[in-house]
């Protein structure tokens, strides 16, 4: 059978962020699903290695869930809870160390400490590389402020998965009245795409041009904006023009992976815009099935060489399990 590496699956610690069960209550989502969620989050072992195994899911990169340190007003707070959630990962998978690998929550409150904690994650824990949901407080990654955590991120070779947060910056009036739109059906794939653009037109790429990111859900659909992103690049004022155009950054600077987006479709336009070895596939594990993902990937069309690449190839080369 073919080996499978997912990327986006998610896990929690209880009690390590006091504001999360508050945040928890107000999810608009169904109670019975929300209690099956929590009882999967909080589980590394029983119910997330029979879920593996009944599907084939040789890897799990597990990282913390939303909401996560981001929510945190204080810093030092959010230090102590990144260190207390990185620890309590990083045993899991000396646990089970074939199984499990790891991405980093990082206190980007305080970007001095988070530079600290990310290389303590790398170089002593193991790591993979940085999971982040979407912004710090209502700031985004493009700020200066954060500019020692890129340097730090291409220094030691590791990518931050820029992924959706449950708590938004701010609310957008189009959405009032429609709730179903803040979510993962529409909001957070605007959104988080949106704070990848901001990384590229910032220059990030330009200063700290061997980072990268990965997006999920096929790249927050930004694969399939490249041609337009381009065709309105010159209009872009001189001054805050970058030194490719935007689909240089999509194929150079950005990874794809396919959680929650259990479309052929989907999978054959992202491959195509950004190429084959730029894709991955993950589940989003508990928020989506892995018997569904492993069905939509194992059915694929493609030729068994490339699907081995997106199941568990490119995962182990860029993130060098």
């Amino acid at each position: 059978m073919m080996r499978i590496v997912a990327v986006e699956e998610a896990f929690s610690v209880p009690g390590a962020i006091r504001q999360e069960e508050a945040i928890r209550q107000h999810m608009a989502v169904p109670e019975a699903i929300k209690q099956e969620w929590f009882r999967r989050l909080d589980d590394l072992t029983e119910l997330r290695l029979a879920d593996m195994d009944a599907n084939g899911v040789d890897v799990q990169v597990l990282s913390y869930s939303t909401p996560g340190v981001e929510v945190i007003a204080d810093p030092a707070e959010a230090v102590a809870a990144a260190r207390r959630i990185n620890n309590h990962l990083a045993k899991a998978i000396a646990a089970h160390p074939t199984r499990f690998a790891g991405f980093a929550t990082l206190p980007l409150q305080d970007p001095k400490a988070a530079v600290v904690e990310l290389r303590r994650a790398v170089t002593e824990l193991g790591f993979k590389g940085v999971l982040h949901n979407d912004h710090v407080r209502g700031h985004y990654l493009d700020e200066p402020q954060f500019r020692p955590v890129w340097a730090e991120l291409e220094r030691l070779g590791v990518t931050l998965y820029l992924h959706p947060a449950v708590v938004p910056a701010d609310n957008w009036h189009v959405f009032d009245g429609y709730p179903v739109l803040v979510g993962p059906s529409w909001g957070w794939t605007a959104t988080t795409g949106a704070h990848a653009l901001r990384l590229i037109y910032g220059g990030v790429f330009d200063e700290f041009p061997r980072a990268s990111v990965m997006l999920g859900h096929m790249g927050e659909l930004l694969p399939f904006q490249m041609a337009r992103l381009d065709s309105r690049y010159d209009q872009v004022p001189a001054e805050h023009r970058v030194q490719h155009l935007p689909s240089y950054y999509l194929r150079n600077n950005v990874y794809v992976t396919t959680s929650g987006v259990m479309s052929h479709a989907a999978l054959l336009g992202a491959v195509h815009a950004v190429g084959v070895d730029r894709v991955l596939f993950s589940i989003d594990y508990p928020f989506e099935s892995s018997a569904e993902a492993v069905g939509f990937l194992r059915s694929a069309p493609y030729a068994p060489a490339d699907l081995a690449s997106i199941a568990h190839g490119n995962a182990e080369r860029i993130l060098r399990l």
